[in-house]
């Protein structure tokens, strides 16, 4: 017998327990939610997305969180301060306990969740929280007969199947042994229909209705299955083939309502279509299918009025996915790996080597001899025992200008979780975690000229994907890496006391190697693993699961994938600066795996390369490149100034693989302006400690040239100084960078520093002005009282590198510090600004004073991306050591937020000054009425 009129019931657990808390009720009631926590938000078990979770003023409130997913999750409460611990795996569970005093937000604080809606609302009501709700409607009718689109015949009466062998199922237990046994789908009567349950996924077909007339205004009708854009119900006029409406499951399995207005359709003919052209069979051996890929549907309606269900299904409560991406090959030989990759029109892509001659390439540099150092991690994804370790170090050379590596070295052994590599000041850096070591080079004969030395230790290898990895030469001279977020490294030089050991994870830092120095540049982002320089020396790294992008600014703190910031007065961090992301939808970075060729293929990446090989067509030059893992493609970003910093937006994906096997961890240019790539070349594209997942026997590298790339024969090592002076105005980078790094470990002569200054003061080119500026700098060929005139050269690039590069080795200096003071007066471009900023946090704080007097009450940099922040980690240590100053600066402060911060800060002072500057702060802001209301609450410890 057909259900027309189906009953809805919420009610809400109660158990008699006695209130407790600061608020005394007569109520002894617990009200207890239960919510599964996915990035599509939280969910009722009626399917209800957010619910708002109702109580009476003064009931106890038991809220248990259930992990739906592998993705960690909390929930938070913005007014009660009350926190689950965060739930990791699936079916983990969490709870809170408090007594509901006013209206809340719950939500949950995990970075960029929230955003992505993983929030609701705690309401207080009056009266019983019990209801009941009846929604009445009619059945479609054909010639006066009940139409059977509610399945109750238990057959498919006026239905028809589109799709060679396709079965729908005719449901009719619940729970249903094509479902999960566990999960009841809510059936309106005796059936219900369903393309396939979650035991038959993988069949596809189309059942269309009968066409019938739209007698009513509105209808509803249940639906659930996967929120896919191929499982779908459709409504269609007849005759018709465009659907009018269309909504898919939302991705769970209980029957949720949909409601739908018919009043443009009143009187004609229409069908429904319920589509499920979604298999659910994942093409990557370890992603396992998904067995939300069907439909379910019931209870078709009218109704003369719009119905109100509590869980509705709305359409802006789904994120459907588009379908799985076709990658075409899989397990190919190297050849044909080159030869089905597909590269844009006057480029060719060569297989330079492959295994056996190269195996798990997982670092790779390039010589001045134009020859390839390439690190093969065997040792990955376990250290190996102390001298039992398997990583090893190639050389590789193209003899005949072919494309192909025909030659090939061992140059040494023994290496033991090798992540990156790097050449210069006469030897090989390798970073293998727990050491950054250098390897002394004898290049004559390609052979160790000493024992390797433990430049620094303490490296973590907790996550082994996310050691210290991608060495490379700033321009400043130093060497920079990246390190990743669930890794946690304590860094000093052997033998340094714990306690004066740096932490770090989630950061960019570098070393010195003249005056072995270590530091952070930066901090934050997740696991990043490329980092490269532009034509005006910014440096850009690439990132996973976090959108992919970020100009790196020193003393900067971005946000992070996971973890705090080391600093806990952070308050917030500068975000990506990419204006997209490469995967779809908003459920969170891993929900679009495989489906999102069309943003640009997920969210994995690896490698960095900004290309300045000079022979490319000029459009290519200063946009960044990365390899898109999951999308087997490579993705290119233009960064673009805006403000102080940039904008980075999608351009075109480079060139696709077509290979899910393909894993190009990194690409550099060499001095044809060619540019080179290593492959691992493994079926597992995520990490796994377990050492059976990834494949031990391959390995590729790949050339990929322009018909403009002339293949080069060079060895700069025998090169003369002037030589490498002369090459630092070629139009090929690589020839820059080299010649830069060996007049670094040789040093230049007086007449070579007059030759330089000369060629600086020659030339036009602003990018040709700075590598002459970087040369004089590591070559240590400049005075304070240089550093301090070239503050006052007209251009914004040469002026902020003066800066950074002055007060790199001046910041104790009065008259340094006078220096800057003097600049910040004047009205300079945002760059300038920034680097200001920047540069402060390397000063005493004592001597902070003068600059961020000037800087903080620019009102022009009161909303850029970057300033208000790095104006602030600058300011920080400052409030706390002189509060009365920082009190009266906070006030002529530009930036909204910084009074805010700089309240937060002296709260957390201790001392009769920092309570003074508070009362300073409250009588000021009091007099200004309603302006600072926000402030104002802080202040009284309202927020």
């Amino acid at each position: 017998m057909h259900r027309s009129v189906y009953l809805l019931l919420f009610a809400l657990l109660s158990a008699p327990v006695s209130g407790k808390g600061l608020f005394v009720s007569d109520s002894s009631r617990t009200r207890n939610y239960v919510l599964e926590s996915t990035m599509l938000g939280y969910f009722k078990k009626d399917g209800m997305r957010n619910p708002t979770l109702k109580a009476n003023k003064g009931d106890k409130v038991r809220i248990m969180i259930v992990n739906g997913e592998l993705m960690p999750h909390d929930l938070a409460l913005e007014k009660h301060q009350v926190q689950t611990r965060p739930v990791l795996e699936k079916g983990d569970t969490a709870s809170i306990e408090f007594i509901a005093l006013q209206d809340d937000v719950y939500y949950c604080t995990i970075p960029g969740h929230r955003i992505a809606g993983m929030a609701g609302k705690i309401a207080i009501v009056e009266g019983a929280l019990t209801n009941v709700a009846e929604v009445a409607g009619e059945i479609p009718l054909q010639e006066g007969r009940r139409m059977n689109l509610n399945f109750e015949t238990g057959d498919f009466t006026d239905w028809t199947t589109e799709g060679s062998g396709y079965k729908p199922l005719m449901v009719h237990q619940d729970p249903s042994p094509d479902h999960d046994e566990k999960t009841q789908l809510g059936i309106g009567g005796h059936y219900a229909f369903s393309s396939g349950g979650t035991a038959h996924y993988r069949q596809t077909g189309v059942l269309v209705s009968a066409p019938f007339k739209v007698t009513h205004p509105y209808a509803s009708f249940r639906v659930s299955g996967g929120a896919l854009e191929d499982t779908r119900v459709e409504l269609t006029e007849e005759g018709g083939t465009v659907p009018f409406f269309s909504i898919t499951g939302s991705g769970r399995l209980p029957l949720q309502p949909v409601v739908v207005d018919l009043r443009k359709w009143k009187d004609k003919l229409i069908r429904i279509r319920l589509v499920d052209q979604e298999t659910g069979i994942s093409t990557i051996p370890y992603i396992k299918d998904d067995k939300s890929a069907h439909l379910n549907f019931d209870d078709f309606l009218f109704h003369t009025t719009r119905p109100v269900f509590e869980n509705e299904l709305k359409k802006e409560d789904i994120i459907a996915l588009p379908p799985v991406d076709v990658i075409k090959y899989a397990g190919l030989s190297g050849r044909d790996a080159a030869k089905y990759m597909t590269a844009p029109e006057g480029f060719k892509v060569t297989l330079a080597a492959s295994e056996p001659e190269i195996i798990r390439p997982i670092s790779f540099t390039i010589d001045a001899k134009n020859r390839l150092w390439v690190a093969e991690g065997h040792t990955y994804p376990v250290k190996a025992k102390e001298n039992e370790g398997k990583d090893r170090i190639l050389i590789f050379e193209d003899t005949d200008g072919d494309g192909t590596l025909d030659n090939r070295k061992v140059f040494m052994e023994g290496l033991n979780l090798v992540s990156g590599i790097e050449l210069g000041m006469g030897g090989l850096w390798i970073g293998a975690a727990p050491h950054l070591l250098f390897v002394p080079v004898d290049f004559s004969k390609d052979q160790p000229a000493g024992p390797a030395k433990i430049l620094l230790d303490g490296w973590g290898y907790q996550d082994t994907h996310e050691t210290l990895n991608n060495l490379r030469w700033g321009p400043d001279g130093w060497l920079y890496g990246v390190h990743g977020v669930f890794t946690h490294s304590k860094v000093g030089k052997p033998g340094t006391p714990e306690a004066q050991r740096t932490p770090l994870n989630a950061a960019v830092w570098r070393y010195h190697p003249v005056r072995h120095e270590f530091e952070i540049f930066s901090h934050g982002t997740s696991n990043p693993w490329g980092i490269d320089f532009n034509d005006y020396g910014h440096a850009f790294i690439t990132a996973c699961v976090l959108p992919h992008l970020y100009h790196v600014i020193q003393g900067a703190r971005y946000q992070r994938q996971g973890g705090k910031h080391f600093n806990e007065f952070t308050f917030d961090d500068i975000k990506t600066i990419a204006d997209h992301v490469h995967w779809v939808g908003d459920r969170g970075p891993h929900a679009g795996n495989f489906r999102s060729a069309k943003k640009g293929g997920g969210h994995a990446h690896a490698g960095a390369m900004i290309y300045l090989g000079g022979s490319w067509p000029e459009g290519f030059r200063n946009k960044i490149f990365m390899n898109n893992i999951n999308g087997a493609r490579l993705n290119v970003d233009y960064p673009k100034r805006s403000g102080t910093g940039y904008v980075a937006s999608h351009e075109p994906d480079f060139m696709e693989m077509n290979d899910s096997w393909s894993q190009w961890l990194n690409m550099r240019y060499d001095a044809g302006g060619s540019v080179y790539a290593i492959d691992w070349y493994d079926k597992n594209q995520c990490h796994s400690p377990n050492p059976d997942v990834h494949d031990k026997t391959l390995g590729r590298i790949f050339k990929l040239a322009h018909q403009n790339d002339k293949a080069v024969k060079v060895d700069l090592y025998q090169a003369k100084n002037e030589e490498l002076i002369k090459n630092l105005l070629h139009p090929n980078e690589w020839f820059v960078r080299q010649s830069r790094q060996l007049l670094q470990e040789r040093g230049i002569s007086r007449k070579e520093r007059k030759t330089l200054l000369k060629m600086m003061g020659e030339s036009t080119d602003i990018p040709r002005k700075l590598r002459i500026l970087w040369t004089l700098h590591v070559t240590g060929s400049l005075t304070e009282q240089d550093y301090i005139g070239l503050l006052a050269y007209e251009n914004e690039y040469i002026r902020s590198w003066a800066i950074q590069l002055g007060t790199e080795l001046f910041p104790a200096s009065v008259k340094w510090t006078e220096a800057l003071t003097a600049l910040s007066r004047q009205e300079n471009p945002p760059l300038v600004r920034l680097y200001l900023a920047s540069a402060l946090q390397r000063l005493p704080v004592a001597a902070r004073w003068g600059v961020l007097a000037n800087l903080l009450p620019l009102s022009g940099d009161a909303k850029d991306q970057n300033q208000p922040l790095m104006l602030w980690y600058a300011f920080e240590p400052a409030v706390a050591e002189n509060p009365g100053k920082a009190s009266a600066l906070a006030l002529k402060a530009a930036a909204p937020e910084m009074l805010s911060y700089v309240i937060r800060r002296l709260k957390a002072v201790e001392g009769a000054p920092a309570k003074r500057a508070l009362q300073h702060l409250k009588t000021n802001l009091e007099s200004q009425g309603h302006r600072y209301h926000r402030e104002l609450e802080l202040l009284a410890g309202k927020e």
